[in-house]
């Protein structure tokens, strides 16, 4: 009798030669295997990464694990537990995560991606918390800023607000990282933030409003993004997706707008139809503009700014 993480493997190989599963196919997340197979995370997950291994399957950022392509070819062996430190194993944590969320996260299943015991990983990191935040560090220093800075605060802000989205959005959970009730200490992110403090700065308001409108403005940002991460999770839970959870809402929907309470809700949904589709970038870029002109009205009132 063998392991129940190769019946898991077998499995997803003898669908994919029957051709079940296709290339590109998305398979179900960790969680949602370890429920079908009534089996332990750590199983379920060592069998997503002997996929991996094999190149049978592949991780993508946003989207999950895939059905590889027939050209993939199988990815190259791990790396000696003497190859170890501390960037690879925050940079494999950090490929997981973009997978399949931070609940994924777990130090058994880096250690079997890195294809060495778990405890080896622990030598470079002092658990999962700390994992984390050194994985959110890592992930804020991705993208810098040039020297010298836009011209003008608008400018300035509209840079920073986009640099920061264009991290969150390549990394869904660090939305998750950094509550704004219990702020935490990482470098890299204090380089966004003194970008966004230098601009407001320059427009004379006095430190607890400037602090004010900092918090408002990465709440923005982070309050969008939490999105992202949280459709991740709820297709781990649910097994849905976006659209398939919508379809199954249409009914409660019909039956709340026949009771002609909700007027100006009904002629919204009848006045989008089918048409409309929750695009975060989209609703960035609104909120965006709305934020920094909602500034400068506050700066012509006050009197402040050049």
């Amino acid at each position: 009798m063998q392991s129940p993480y190769l019946d898991i493997v077998d499995d997803v190989k003898r669908r994919i030669a029957s051709g079940k599963l296709k290339p590109g196919d998305r398979l179900p997340p960790v969680r949602q295997v370890a429920r079908q197979w009534g089996v332990a995370l750590a199983t379920a997950t060592k069998a997503m990464n002997t996929l991996q291994q094999q190149g049978v399957v592949v991780a993508r950022p946003r989207v999950g694990t895939v059905v590889a392509s027939p050209s993939s070819g199988p990815l190259p062996e791990p790396l000696p537990e003497t190859a170890l430190s501390r960037e690879r194993v925050v940079r494999v944590a950090i490929e997981i995560a973009d997978a399949e969320g931070l609940g994924a996260l777990t130090m058994r299943g880096i250690a079997a991606k890195l294809g060495v015991a778990p405890m080896s990983a622990y030598k470079y990191v002092g658990g999962k918390d700390d994992l984390v935040l050194l994985m959110a560090d890592a992930a804020y220093a991705e993208l810098g800023y040039p020297t010298p800075p836009p011209e003008g605060w608008r400018a300035r802000l509209e840079l920073v607000g986009r640099t920061l989205w264009t991290l969150h959005r390549r990394h869904p959970w660090l939305a998750q990282v950094t509550p704004l009730s219990r702020p935490v200490v990482l470098p890299h992110l204090a380089v966004h933030a003194e970008q966004a403090l230098a601009a407001i700065e320059s427009l004379g308001f006095d430190p607890v409003t400037r602090l004010n409108l900092h918090v408002l403005f990465y709440s923005f940002i982070q309050g969008l993004a939490v999105n992202a991460e949280r459709e991740t999770q709820a297709q781990a839970v649910t097994g849905l997706t976006e659209d398939e959870w919508m379809d199954a809402q249409e009914p409660g929907l019909r039956t709340l707008m026949d009771t002609g309470a909700y007027p100006a809700f009904a002629a919204m949904v009848k006045g989008v139809g089918d048409g409309y589709d929750l695009d975060l970038d989209a609703l960035f870029e609104l909120g965006l503009k709305l934020q920094l002109d909602g500034l400068a009205a506050m700066i012509e009132d006050g009197g402040h700014g050049r």
